[in-house]
């Protein structure tokens, strides 16, 4: 708790990831890939393991991947919409009904009015809307944002408009590609531990958490600035 507390101290906004971090749905999309390419068992394990290397990011690199590396063919607007569409209806309904993380809903109850909450998210922007309106999350965020804008840029965009220095902000995420868009603006970085990470949570020595509960105590109260 400590560190936790030390890595909250006088924050000036928090960015979250969605998927995993703010919905217990990052389950649901690996069951959704594995599920999209079963007809191709000889490359469950590559589908599996390139995910895993890159949850948080744009499906379609994945497809990408899929159709290029594995497939080995060209990728085609035809295969990226077909894909696309077929996932979205594999995980959509999933998404909308699944439970938050534990300390989620708390965490942003805890900073509403205190600390400006935005999402930088993988899942494309319209669905991603879709899905923050449904579950009536739209209130909790000052700004939602999805692909094709990629983490990075999510981050160091927010960090230049609002006049912050990057290490007042905190991303919360679960995947390495959270962590390198923390890495590459500088902001501060906070984990969610899931088992499918944590070698490479180990390797990094990040500050993790295993759910949201325990910021959702620090920050509703080691709060330095306000909304303004």
């Amino acid at each position: 708790m400590q560190e936790l507390e030390q890595l909250c101290h006088g924050l000036r906004a928090v960015v979250f990831d969605f998927d995993g971090v703010i919905l217990e749905s990052g389950h649901i999309k690996t069951e959704a890939f594995l599920e999209l390419f079963a007809d191709w068992p000889e490359h469950r394990e590559a589908v599996l393991a390139f995910h895993l290397a890159n949850l948080g990011v744009s499906r379609y690199v994945k497809f990408r991947y899929v159709v290029e590396a594995l497939w080995q063919r060209p990728y085609t607007p035809q295969d990226e919409a077909a894909l696309g569409a077929a996932f979205e209806g594999l995980v959509l309904d999933k998404v909308l009904r699944c439970p938050f993380v534990p300390g989620a809903a708390e965490t942003l109850a805890a900073i509403q009015g205190r600390l400006p909450a935005f999402v930088a998210s993988g899942t494309p922007q319209a669905e991603l809307d879709f899905i923050v309106t449904r579950r009536d999350l739209r209130g909790s965020f000052q700004e939602v944002w999805g692909t094709p804008c990629t983490k990075p840029d999510i981050l160091g965009d927010i960090v230049a408009r609002y006049g912050w220095q990057p290490d007042e902000v905190l991303m919360v995420g679960d995947g390495l590609s959270d962590y390198q868009a923390a890495q590459a603006v500088g902001t501060r970085f906070l984990a969610r531990l899931t088992p499918e990470q944590q070698a490479e949570w180990d390797k990094l020595d990040v500050v993790g958490v295993d759910d949201l509960r325990g910021l959702a105590q620090v920050v509703g109260v080691d709060t330095a600035v306000a909304i303004r």
